[in-house]
């Protein structure tokens, strides 16, 4: 499979971007940025921007599976196996940044508004390793925080003020790896031969058994032409 887990996480930010350039804030030209918002960020920052900072990612148990999953071509024929893929929550804090705190209050209620209504990405609108998944990625908006640290530690860490901010949770699917060969795909049917009550081949046995794998090597041809 193409990208890999590395890509995931880059991806997820490409998600957020995308949701928020949607909705209220579309054509606003609002910056978004991604860096810790710290004092020395807030200070070089000279235009109202949208801070979504990466703060915590852990593994949802809840969510993972055992067995295999199977990896197709284009003909729909499996060629590999892999372990279902492993689902991690990512914790972002977003916040509004401009001169006036009513301002800031505006902004963070507009992108408040554009993310309340996507609470699910569907795999057509993910980019690269997500899409490849097939996977739609749920997004969770102003929830119950479960993490450990909470948003008062997380500004205390920044070196900043205590200040208005949305928890936004992005549950993303990270494919596990590696990925094994399956077996050649079946073709044909399994031969059976029986024998005449005095040892011979059964010629008319074999004709139907024959025939009967004919008619369903047909039957399987048009189902695929069909379903393409």
């Amino acid at each position: 499979m193409a990208g890999g887990s590395a890509t995931v996480i880059h991806e997820v930010d490409e998600v957020l971007k995308g949701l928020l350039d949607q909705g209220t804030l579309a054509g606003s030209g609002i910056g978004l940025a991604f860096e810790a918002p710290t004092r020395d960020w807030a200070a070089r920052r000279n235009a109202p921007a949208l801070n979504l900072y990466l703060y915590d990612i852990r593994e949802d148990v809840a969510r993972r599976q055992r067995g295999t999953v199977p990896v197709t071509d284009e003909e729909g024929a499996v060629r590999k196996r892999r372990q279902p893929p492993r689902w991690f929550r990512l914790s972002y804090l977003l916040t509004a940044w401009t001169k006036a705190p009513q301002d800031e209050h505006r902004l963070l209620s507009a992108a408040l508004a554009t993310l309340l209504v996507r609470e699910v990405v569907p795999p057509e609108e993910l980019p690269g390793t997500l899409r490849e998944l097939g996977l739609s990625v749920p997004v969770t908006v102003a929830g119950i925080q479960t993490e450990a640290r909470s948003l008062a530690e997380i500004w205390s860490a920044l070196g900043g003020e205590l200040k208005p901010s949305v928890d936004v949770v992005v549950t993303a699917p990270f494919p596990a790896s590696p990925e094994y060969d399956a077996g050649p795909p079946v073709t044909e049917g399994a031969t059976v031969r029986t024998r005449a009550v005095d040892g011979g081949p059964d010629a008319a046995g074999e004709r139907h058994h024959r025939a009967h794998q004919v008619a369903e090597a047909r039957r399987a041809a048009l189902a695929r032409r069909r379903a393409r």
